[in-house]
């Protein structure tokens, strides 16, 4: 009885680390900070500046975002997604005023986002992370509060 517990728990033990080790090599995965140069907001105001950082999460990723809007307001939301297309609440008020967000994996190294209020699209980021895992571009169009079309390209550097 004692071997095949210890069996199980050594399988149990090396399925937790299989899936933790695929969350942490998820190219999302580290702390991330906006190049503002490198980006474009139209029609704008770009922020002042923006870092987000992605943890591992299970089978997916939390994100937490932080920093200070063109008006001086803080700027301060997270999520948590798991790339298989459903909603997931966002706490605090996300892009366009959103809500929820739903995301899933094209391949190893992009990702489509869908942004919504109340169960309507708001706006999609198409986002790439590049081979060397140092730059992710996020390509967004959407409506903004005021209904504008918006259409930002976002330079995010790991840090």
């Amino acid at each position: 009885m004692k071997l095949v517990f210890h069996l199980v728990a050594a399988a149990v033990f090396v399925l937790a680390a299989g899936i933790a080790t695929q969350a942490q090599s998820n190219p999302l995965v580290g702390t991330w900070k906006l190049n503002l140069e490198k980006s474009k907001y139209d029609p704008g105001p770009a922020p002042k500046s923006l870092t987000r950082t992605v943890v591992a999460d299970g089978d997916g990723v939390k994100y937490t975002f932080a920093g200070v809007a063109a008006d001086g307001a803080a700027i301060s939301y997270g999520f948590a997604v798991k790339f298989d297309g459903k909603d997931n609440p966002i706490t605090g008020t996300g892009p366009y005023g959103s809500d929820s967000i739903s995301a899933v994996k094209t391949d190893a190294n992009h990702y489509v986002a869908t942004v919504k209020k109340g169960g309507k699209a708001l706006g999609v980021s198409k986002v790439s992370v590049s081979s060397d895992g140092k730059t992710t571009t996020v390509d967004a169009s959407g409506t903004n509060a005021a209904g504008a079309k918006t259409h930002d390209i976002q330079v995010w550097e790991k840090q």
